[in-house]
This record gives C-alpha cells, sequence and structure tokens, in this order.
C-alpha cells in the first residue's frame, strides 16, 4: 500500500522497502567488539513508545516498506516488547516483521514473539565454543540461547538467522562449526565484517579481518552464492548441495556495498539516519504526536531521503558519530 506520489526513493534512485527500527539502547550484553563495559544510561533518554512505534510503521507502509525489523540495544528488554510487535503486524502493508536479538530469553518466549506476529528472527551468536562465546559477551547462556534457537526453527517462522561478528583469530575453527551446525538445519549463518566506531578503535585494529577469508574458505568447499530478494539485507548467501543450511557475508568495507541499499534506519530515540555511519539525523519526534496529521510523517521522511550519501566513509576511516552499534541500532 504506497501513499498517492510519494515513495522511499533517494537521489540516487534507489527505492526502499525495509526499516531497521531501534526501540531502545539499553543491552544486557557487554560484547567486547560494541559495548564491552556494558550498557551507560544517559541522563534524559527518552525511547519511542508504543503509540509512536505504530505511527512510524503507518507512515513507512504508506510509504511502500513493507518490512520493519526491531533493533536496540536488546530490543527484547522492552517489557511492551510482544505489544511492540503486534502493533507492527496488525499495520496495513507490513508483510514482515523481523528482530535482532542476542537472544537472552529466547528460549522463554519466542512462541510468543510467534503468536504476536512476528515472522523473522535474527539470533546474534558469535561463537558455537562456550568459552569463545563467554569472552565475546561477558555471559554464558549460549546452552539456552541454542536451545532457544531450535525453538524457534521449530515455530514456523518464515525465516530464522544467525549473525556472528567476523573476527581475526580462530575463524577457520568457526566457519567449520557452523558449517557442520547447518548441515541439517535450515538456518543462515552470516559473517558481519567487523566495523570501526567511535569507541572501538583498538579493538578494530586488532581484530578485522576482511570479509575474503570467508569467500575463499566457502569456494574452496564448492559452496555458491545465491540470488537476493528485492527486500533482502545486505548479505551475500552461499549455499551447498550437502547442507540444508546457508552461510552468508556481510562486507560493508566491499567497493558498491551501499549501491543496492534498500533500507533506511529510525532510532531509538526517533531521528531518522540515512546512515548508520552518518552524522546527526532527522528527528522524527514532533511528527508523532497524535494530533499530528500522518501525511505530515509520510512528507517529512520522504523528503528528508534527498540527503542520503551515495555511501558510507568507512573506506576513508569516517565512521560518522556512531559511538557504537548499539546507540542507533547496528
Amino acid at each position: 500500500m504506497d501513499f498517492p506520489g510519494v515513495r522511499a526513493v533517494d537521489g540516487f534512485g534507489r527505492r526502499f522497502r525495509y526499516l531497521r527500527l531501534s526501540v531502545t539502547e539499553v543491552c544486557n550484553f557487554r560484547c567486547d567488539y560494541c559495548l564491552p563495559n556494558g550498557y551507560r544510561k544517559t541522563p534524559g533518554a527518552s525511547f519511542l513508545t508504543l503509540p509512536e512505534v505504530g505511527r512510524l510503521a503507518e507512515a513507512f507502509a504508506r510509504l511502500g516498506l513493507s518490512k520493519i525489523r526491531l533493533t536496540g540495544g536488546e530490543p527484547t528488554v522492552r517489557r511492551d516488547f510482544v505489544d511492540l510487535v503486534a502493533a507492527i503486524s496488525a499495520q496495513e502493508g507490513i508483510e514482515k516483521v523481523a528482530v535482532t536479538t542476542n537472544g537472552w530469553n529466547l528460549e522463554h518466549r519466542v512462541r510468543d514473539w510467534r503468536d504476536a506476529g512476528l515472522t523473522h528472527l535474527n539470533l546474534s551468536v558469535d561463537s558455537l565454543d562456550p568459552s569463545v562465546f563467554n569472552r565475546i559477551t561477558g555471559h554464558d547462556r549460549l546452552p539456552s540461547i541454542l536451545r532457544g534457537l531450535d525453538q524457534a526453527l521449530a515455530a514456523d517462522f518464515h525465516s530464522v538467522k544467525v549473525n556472528a561478528v567476523l573476527l581475526r583469530g580462530s575463524i577457520a575453527q568457526e566457519l567449520a562449526r557452523w558449517a557442520d551446525f547447518v548441515a541439517d538445519r535450515p538456518l543462515s549463518v552470516r559473517f558481519i565484517e567487523l566495523m570501526r566506531t567511535g569507541e572501538n578503535a583498538d579493538y578494530f585494529s586488532r581484530n578485522h579481518i576482511g570479509g575474503q577469508v570467508v569467500r575463499d574458505w566457502l569456494s574452496q568447499r564448492g559452496w555458491t552464492p545465491r540470488a537476493r530478494s528485492a527486500d533482502a539485507g545486505p548479505a551475500t548467501e552461499y549455499v551447498s548441495p550437502d547442507h540444508r543450511g546457508s552461510i552468508g557475508l556481510i562486507a560493508p568495507y566491499d567497493a558498491g556495498f551501499c549501491d543496492g541499499c534498500n533500507r533506511l534506519r529510525v532510532t531509538a530515540r526517533g531521528k531518522l539516519r540515512l546512515c548508520l555511519f552518518g552524522e546527526g539525523g532527522v528527528d522524527l519526534r514532533p511528527y508523532l504526536a497524535p494530533e499530528v496529521p500522518i501525511d505530515a510523517l509520510v512528507e517529512q521522511i520522504a523528503s528528508a531521503l534527498g540527503a542520503k550519501p551515495r555511501a558510507h566513509g568507512l573506506h576513508q576511516g569516517n565512521f560518522g558519530d556512531t559511538p557504537n552499534l548499539a546507540a542507533f541500532g547496528g
């Protein structure tokens, strides 16, 4: 359902169908590439309310977006998370409601989320080795998370995926573990190239490794890339005839990575971020009050897209004002 005369298109002709909507900056994990010291509350922080999220879903649906992913921080720490999912899934025009979660309570809540209308689930699991997982995240919840993952695979989601940050070191062992894991599971595991932010300079210099190592490992073992759907995320996914699942790669440092960008971001404080690694943002909060016509919100979003840059500046060491990935939804 598109709003007459208005489309989510930027100055380079890219059409946007996918929104990453952060609903909190709070995270209860201490991942060493993002929040190694844990979440620190910002005085005066006020995150989007349930009614505001509903208005955003309506506005973006009118602009032709059909997929909304809830992010954070850790979105499921919100007590009204199920209500957020239900409100978005009830919006006409929204066909896919997704979440990216660390899975801390997946085992106990996954069926509630599915019943509320969640269709796609991405789970962050940086290692299948319990000791490595504990070192990276600061938690020993891996067994519970993996039980929750298997429950999700049995819960009739349209898609279940795992995200793992690509880190220098034992990448060959991690790839082998995940390949074995997806041999009999209809699951996509995507390795995400580590990205530079304002707070991780030393960590980045020690641990960043290019995505070509994943491509080479897969190619040498007969995995082949498959085509992406129109509203898919940025991953290139590889399949093998011997495996039910797939392995993917998200490589933001690749040349041309931003050419096919199809996603927009709204922060937990209501700012439209035209690029994860940009600066500032367009404040949508004044347009989220119930007395403001929804048409005004739609027009504000559409008009802002003309300022979206062609590409991020990571190649030049420019990461904008992004302090860490939890701040703006990753």
